[in-house]
């Protein structure tokens, strides 16, 4: 059974016990990391998670706190040796400009540097990312400030499944994406472009039908974790949470 971390549940405003949100995704051929931000071996090693067991890296979008910590992540793992390629996923507005920052690191000098493998997904609903023993992720455009995915996550075993809206204002895309889902850690920021409020998450997760819905990419500076949550019960009858750092859940 594969384990999904929560590495961190902030919005792009970061507290002492709340990074920007990232996770990773532990099954037995390896791990996939969902998105990299600050000082990512770090991070990792407090979860439990060493550097080479990575295996893929889903991108979702070229914000800072999305990204922020590519070039770390590439730079460690270089310095420790690693050997096998390391493959990426995401769209091309984000890989285009991801390879154009490590272009301003100079990494084609890097000797012995391992490969990356950039994997371009296209910008339609419900796309096979990868698949794994078990599980598959599948991918769907939302509607954010730039390009930006959402990602389903789907146990082969059983019908277990955990859906991610990433950045986006309500949309039917994440309705269609979480369907049926067990849980929807759905982001939380607040009303301005390109974000949700929890009340907004709340009538996502009723017109999804999921069971669980878990509040993520919340303001973490000066936050109100009861006004959040009450927020999100007024629009949704089910279990409701707000998503923690290091936090895990079954697939």
């Amino acid at each position: 059974m594969a384990r999904l971390i929560l590495l961190g549940t902030s919005n792009a405003i970061p507290a002492e016990d709340h990074e920007n949100t990232h996770m990773a995704l532990v099954g037995t051929e390896g791990v996939v990391l969902i998105d990299c931000v600050g000082t990512p071996k770090v991070r990792l090693a407090r979860a439990g998670i060493v550097l080479d067991s990575i295996t893929d890296l889903i991108l979702t979008h070229f914000h800072p706190d999305h990204v922020s910590g590519v070039p770390l992540l590439l730079m460690n793992m270089w310095l420790m040796g690693r050997q096998r390629p390391l493959r990426v996923y995401g769209l091309h507005h984000c890989l285009g400009r991801v390879e154009d920052m490590m272009g301003f690191y100079h990494w084609e000098t890097w000797p012995d540097f391992f490969q990356v493998a950039f994997h371009r997904l296209p910008e339609r609903e419900r796309v096979l990312v990868l698949e794994k023993p078990e599980f598959r992720i599948y991918s769907s455009p939302v509607r954010h400030l730039v390009p930006t995915i959402g990602l389903r996550l789907e146990a082969t075993a059983d019908e277990r499944v955990i859906a991610y809206s990433c950045d986006t204002e309500p949309t039917p895309a994440v309705v269609r994406l979480a369907s049926g889902a067990g849980v929807l850690l759905h982001e939380s920021s607040g009303g301005s472009p390109g974000h949700s409020t929890p009340a907004e998450a709340g009538t996502i997760a009723t017109q999804a039908e999921v069971q669980q819905l878990m509040l993520i990419h919340y303001p973490a500076d000066g936050l109100d974790e009861a006004a959040l949550l009450r927020q999100a019960r007024s629009t949704f009858q089910g279990e409701v949470g707000l998503a923690k750092d290091f936090q895990e859940f079954e697939l």
